[in-house]
Order: C-alpha cells, then sequence, then structure tokens
C-alpha cells in the first residue's frame, strides 16, 4: 500500500514509522514510535553511495528495527511541479515499494524541509543556533515525518 493522498487510513501508523531524507550526497532517517517516543526524533544519517546499497541500508534497518512503516520525503517545486530530483526519488520509491512488501510505503511532500531543518537549528539551543549540515539531513525527515503524521490526523 502506498500513498500520496494523506487521508488514506493508516493501519500501521501508531507502531514504528521511519522517514527517509534521500539526497544523493547524505540520506536523513528520522523514527517514531508513538508508543514510546514524544515526538519524531533524528536518526541517523546515512552516506549515498548507490539506490541499491541504500535499499539494503534500509530494508535492514527496518528489519532491525521492527519498522511498520516507511515515509519518504517527496520534493516538489513550490507550484507543485515535479523536479528531476522529484522523479528520481519517485523512481527509487518504486523499487524501496517493492522491496518493503509487506511494510507500506507513503510519499509526503518535503517541501522546503531542509531550509525549514536550517532554520530550527539557528533557533534551538541543541544545535548551539548553529545550522550543522552534519545533521541537517535527519532534521529535515524528523519535519516530513512530523508532517505526515499531522495529515494522518486531519
Amino acid at each position: 500500500m502506498s500513498s500520496t493522498d494523506p487521508k488514506e487510513p493508516a493501519q500501521s501508523i501508531g507502531k514504528k514509522l521511519l522517514s527517509v531524507d534521500y539526497g544523493t550526497k547524505a540520506v536523513g532517517l528520522a523514527m517514531f514510535a508513538p508508543a514510546q517516543d514524544p515526538y519524531p526524533l533524528p536518526y541517523a544519517r546515512l552516506n549515498y553511495k548507490s539506490d541499491k546499497a541504500l535499499l539494503q541500508d534500509l530494508l535492514r534497518l527496518v528489519r532491525a528495527e521492527s519498522v511498520t512503516a516507511v515515509v519518504l520525503g517527496v520534493p516538489r517545486l513550490l507550484d507543485g511541479k515535479e523536479t528531476t530530483m522529484t522523479r528520481r526519488i519517485l523512481d527509487f520509491g518504486e523499487k524501496l515499494e517493492a522491496a518493503l512488501k509487506p511494510v507500506p510505503l507513503y510519499r509526503q511532500d518535503e517541501s522546503l524541509s531542509s531550509f525549514e531543518a536550517e532554520e530550527r537549528m539557528k533557533s534551538s539551543a541543541r544545535y548551539n543556533f548553529k545550522v550543522d549540515p552534519r545533521q541537517i539531513d535527519a532534521l529535515a525527515a524528523v519535519i516530513i515525518l512530523e508532517d505526515f503524521i499531522k495529515q494522518q490526523k486531519q
């Protein structure tokens, strides 16, 4: 089951969610287990090597952490149009969805998530009020997951 429609019921929500901020240099990951965590938390930053290596890393993580759903951030222009990166991520999403079965993959708009991550860093003592490039991808993944959860509650 995959969805870009946030209103589609997600039975797997409520157990353990992983979000992915796909990038060609780094991939940010965030995790949320509603029964344990107060809110989505940064999980890791992976160095991007190839789609195949990323698929293997994500599948290993999904199994090890007993993830019940994965949320993939998909960027679009502010007017909703696709970019070359949008197409690349959607193509990767198709491969990931097939490999994850039966774990569902959801696609979530991630427009401006990296910008918002930078702004949060600048206003947070946790990051010494500075942008930390090593942590921005995982924080962007947190924002993607927060947006996904908000839309599920609507």
